[in-house]
Parts: structure tokens; sequence; C-alpha cells
């Protein structure tokens, strides 16, 4: 099990970093790899999960270990794979997750990507109890005006991808361009602008 990888990070793309250490570069897997621009060669650590299966072996990486172990209770999840749990992780903190599913909002929980309203009573009645102590001192920081920020953000990410998707991209372009975006909702940009940013990176390739 790795538990972390520390080294510089040498460069990033839109679903990873690479971390170099011990001349052997590291690709890690993140919910917002662009987080991380400006620790662009240098020293870096990411707390990781190391996924094994049939086909792949696979690093995820996280800025805390508070993320990375929230995102390990999503993965327990049924019906939520690394990758579904990592587009929840892009498009919130992870307090505002836990506030989420302590006060059982399934409507902030619908606003993920991928995430219906099954599946968000089933991570309600999954992590509820397992989340009890999460974090305690972040959580009690959180305000609801946050959470409502953050729904704030997630509506109008979800609607400019729509208004691209309209536009005729396809879900695998989009894919790429989700964490910028996300990042770019979260710092209160509006749908319009979201949309212009989104046409940019498309466009840019």
């Amino acid at each position: 099990m790795i538990d972390f990888v520390e080294g510089t990070l040498c460069y990033l793309d839109s679903e990873y970093v690479v971390i170099e250490t011990n001349g052997i570069g590291y690709r890690i897997f993140c919910p917002n790899p662009y987080q991380f621009v400006r620790d662009e060669g240098n020293r870096t650590r990411l707390h990781t999960h190391h996924h094994v299966r049939e086909d792949a072996i696979l690093l995820y990486g996280f800025a805390s270990r508070d993320e990375r172990d929230l995102f390990r209770k999503l993965i327990d999840v049924s019906g939520i794979g690394p990758k579904g749990a990592l587009a929840i992780l892009a498009a919130a903190t992870p307090e505002q997750i836990v506030m989420a599913v302590q006060q059982e909002n399934v409507t902030y929980l619908t606003k993920f990507p991928g995430i219906g309203k099954k599946t968000a009573q089933r991570i309600i009645l999954d992590l509820k109890d397992k989340l009890v102590g999460f974090t305690p001192s972040a959580i009690l920081t959180v305000a609801t005006g946050e959470l409502a920020q953050g729904e704030k953000a997630a509506s109008a990410l979800n609607e400019a991808l729509e208004a691209l998707t309209f536009l005729g991209y396809s879900d695998g372009e989009l894919q790429k361009i989700r964490n910028a975006l996300s990042e770019k909702a979260k710092g209160g940009d509006k749908v319009e602008a979201l949309i212009k940013q989104g046409l940019a990176l498309l466009m840019r390739g």
C-alpha cells in the first residue's frame, strides 16, 4: 500500500499529475489536478490511494488525508467507483460533502455528476454513521451559507456543461475540461463566464 508520494511535480494534465521521485515518474489521478498548478516544478506530497484491479494498477492522489479518507469511504458505496468519487470531490470540499450527508441533503448530492436520487440516498444510508466525527473541527466551521455557495457552484457548472452539450460537444470532450470549469465555478464564475471559458478550452484542444 502506497500511503503518499513525495517528489517534484513535473507536469499536470486534466485528470492527473506526474510526480518524479528517485528517477521514477508516478502518474497520480486527482479530483482537481489544476489546484496544483502553482506547485509545478516544486517538491510536493500527495496522500494516495493505491487501487488494484485486474487490468490496471492506479494511484489516486489528494492534497490532504481527510480528502483521501473520504474518497475511500465513497468508493465503498455501491454504485460509486473511483472516477465517480473523484468527480464528487472535484465539485465540492470534503466538509461540504460530509455536511450534506449528515443533513441528508439529497438535493445537494444529486447535483454531483452521475449521482441520481437513489445513489444519493444510498450515500446517506451507507455513510451517515461512518462520517460521525469526520474532520470535526472543519465541519464545525462550515456555515450553511458555504453549503449554499457550493450548491450554486455545482448548479452553474451543470448548466454550463449542458449548454456545451447542446452546442455539440461530447461527454468525453467535456470530461477533459470539467475540473478546470469546476474550479472557476467555485471561484464564483457565473454560467455565461463558464461557457466562454469552456469554449476557449475546447478550441485549444
